[in-house]
């Protein structure tokens, strides 16, 4: 992977010409005298202008979309109802309900080595049968006895202590003598290697708050615990509508016609945040071809792509208004992707409308959709973190700019070909940047966004 050679002074060549014409005239606009914050940009292929004064800052929008769901979907919380499901299907999900201990831990006394079960000092007569783990309980043993037990057996009554297999030998009359070079021949401490029962938890206690993600060893907790389902948040049911005539499903480009990129973008995507895909399809450039795939859609979440600036075929505002839906968030101050949107279709279901160049709707997803589908899956929120640029990040003028980097050691690597028509720089990347309006310097500490499969942990799910 390559590092952008662009310096403080030196002319957006890591930007494409959309983008470079954008800085150029929003430069022009501010030396006329237009300090405007910020804008939407959803004129057909323009970024300035009064438009762009209604957009919404790039923070600001995160923070939109994530309380959404609480502040009109009926619910406080904002999560999705929860269900009890099998611990098999819980894996990722978010426990509703805390995890009560439904049994002591462990249940009874066990033996915590392969050993000897002995009772009061040695040397020891050892019994001719065993203790097994998975047994049921065997007769007490007399002072002076002994008797072959495994890990995890259960402990016989009066047992003083477990002897470890490599702390005792049998002599040829079948006696046992501990050999322990730490403590005096033929002895053992009271209690010495046995897990009494009780000692992880008793019947009754909270083992993990309602809000835990569900691991693998959270699985492993439960099914201890004598859980066969768990009571979980489930995952947003989520659709991805893939608008455009121009897009080919197969094949190399030709005639006009481009390969769509993000149907097999979006979907792998939004599981790895946390989402049930419910439908992939592809709705044409019609003007109710549209308001016909929503209203046949029933899930939480629906994601489209492009149509959301005010060109001749871009259906998404006047579809959402014939819905009567209310928008959240109607472009953001962010480059690439400031088209963006976010719309509450009814309660409970919501719209996210990606820009359709392919790393613009990669910026819609981690501005919109991200925290979103966080709050209906009540998952935690990712732990910020900002790492040193080792390169300078070319900035817009009053736009935050999201870009491509690769992690190396305790530095991060601006990536080349990050305009928004391109994939090849978040192809090779590990997370984005976020990079303040005016850009950044090298060495300049820079907020970090992982991307899903570079971060790991439970959510990353493509299948």
């Amino acid at each position: 992977m390559t590092a952008r050679a662009a310096r403080a002074g030196e002319d957006a060549d890591d930007l494409d010409v959309e983008e470079a014409l954008a800085l150029v005239k929003d430069a022009h606009d501010r030396t006329a005298g237009d300090h405007a914050p910020g804008g939407h940009g959803q004129g057909a292929g323009t970024s300035g202008g009064s438009a762009h004064r209604d957009a919404t800052e790039w923070t600001e929008a995160r923070a939109v979309a994530e309380r959404a769901p609480r502040l009109g979907g009926g619910r406080s919380t904002g999560y999705l109802t929860p269900v009890a499901v099998p611990l098999g299907s819980a894996l990722g999900l978010t426990l509703a309900a805390p995890l009560l201990a439904l049994t002591d831990l462990p249940s009874f006394d066990t033996s915590a080595m392969d050993g000897w079960a002995v009772s009061g000092p040695g040397p020891w007569d050892v019994r001719e049968k065993g203790v097994l783990a998975g047994h049921s309980a065997h007769a007490p043993l007399t002072d002076g006895e002994a008797v072959r037990i495994a890990t995890g057996a259960r402990i016989p009554p009066d047992t003083t202590a477990v002897l470890r297999s490599e702390h005792g030998r049998t002599d040829d009359k079948g006696r046992l003598f501990a050999t322990a070079e730490t403590r005096a021949p033929h002895t053992v401490s009271h209690g010495q290697d046995i897990r009494p029962r009780g000692q992880e938890c008793r019947s009754g206690d909270q083992l993990l708050p309602v809000g835990t993600l569900v691991t693998p060893p959270v699985l492993g907790m439960a099914a201890a615990a004598g859980y066969d389902t768990l009571t979980v948040v489930p995952r947003p049911r989520a659709a991805v509508f893939v608008l455009g005539d121009e897009l080919l499903g197969e094949g190399l480009p030709h005639d006009g016609l481009i390969r769509d990129a993000l149907g097999p973008l979006l979907p792998p995507w939004l599981r790895a945040l946390g989402a049930e895909i419910v439908d992939v399809r592809r709705v044409g450039d019609q003007k109710d071809a549209l308001l016909k795939a929503l209203t046949s859609c029933d899930a939480d979440v629906v994601v489209t792509t492009g149509g959301t600036a005010a060109g001749p075929v871009d259906h998404v505002h006047p579809t959402l208004r014939r819905l009567g839906a209310e928008l959240l968030v109607d472009g953001v101050a962010v480059r690439p992707g400031h088209p963006m949107l976010l719309a509450r279709i009814k309660e409970g279901r919501y719209l996210v409308g990606l820009p359709g160049n392919p790393l613009a709707a990669v910026s819609g997803l981690v501005t919109l959709a991200e925290p979103l589908l966080r709050t209906l899956a009540a998952r935690p929120a990712p732990e910020g973190y900002t790492l040193p640029l080792r390169d300078a990040v070319q900035g817009h003028p009053y736009d935050t700019r999201l870009v491509p980097v690769a992690l190396r050691g305790d530095r991060a690597l601006p990536l080349l070909y990050n305009g928004p028509a391109m994939l090849r720089g978040v192809a090779a990347a590990d997370a984005l940047a976020v990079v303040p309006p005016g850009g950044a310097k090298p060495g300049q500490d820079a907020e970090l966004l992982d991307l899903p499969w570079a971060s790991g942990g439970i959510g990353v799910c493509f299948t």
